[in-house]
């Protein structure tokens, strides 16, 4: 428990010896009332990357708060995708949709920081993002608004593609 304690910041988030940083997104208690009296139940949303572009975000439900956290950060390492960083930013504007949540994600300048909400800036903190505008549009459910940000990293280029499509080499693009 005290070596636990160590590797957490004052942001709860945990950097354990594999390099990932894992973020509690939302814990959310639930009860169904049986014969027997109130059964409590728990789900826990998690981001976890290693800060070079690797996240992923799981989805875990146990009765115990522990079991459902170690559940979803299982699943989110087990569902990692690749994000595309040049100088701390990604390389273009995108919308990610899913159901009726959509997130705008728009590069930023060196120093601007993540301007992001809830949600998306956990996303952009474990990816390692340092500059990034973000919108988040319709519904602002937690889960939802994660797998829009997912569907977005997953439609994005990475600069290579970018300047290939706009038929520029990688140096007129980037400087």
């Amino acid at each position: 428990m005290d070596q636990d304690r160590k590797n957490r910041n004052d942001r709860g988030e945990r950097k354990p010896q594999d390099e990932f940083v894992e973020k509690l997104v939302k814990l959310n208690r639930t009860s169904v009332t049986k014969k027997g009296g109130r059964k409590m139940s728990f789900s826990a949303l998690t981001v976890v990357g290693d800060q070079k572009g690797r996240i992923g975000y799981g989805f875990g439900k146990a009765n115990d708060v522990s079991e459902a956290i170690r559940k979803s950060i299982d699943r989110a390492k087990a569902n990692m995708v690749t994000l595309p960083i040049k100088n701390g930013t990604i390389p273009h504007e995108i919308i990610g949709k899913y159901n009726s949540s959509a997130v705008l994600l728009k590069p930023a300048c060196p120093g601007t920081g993540v301007k992001a909400g809830g949600p998306v800036r956990a996303v952009m903190d474990a990816a390692g993002i340092t500059d990034v505008i973000s919108k988040s549009q319709g519904s602002r459910t937690s889960i939802n608004v994660i797998r829009a940000t997912f569907n977005a990293i997953e439609q994005m280029m990475d600069a290579r593609a970018v300047a290939q499509a706009r038929g520029k080499n990688l140096k007129d693009m980037w400087g």
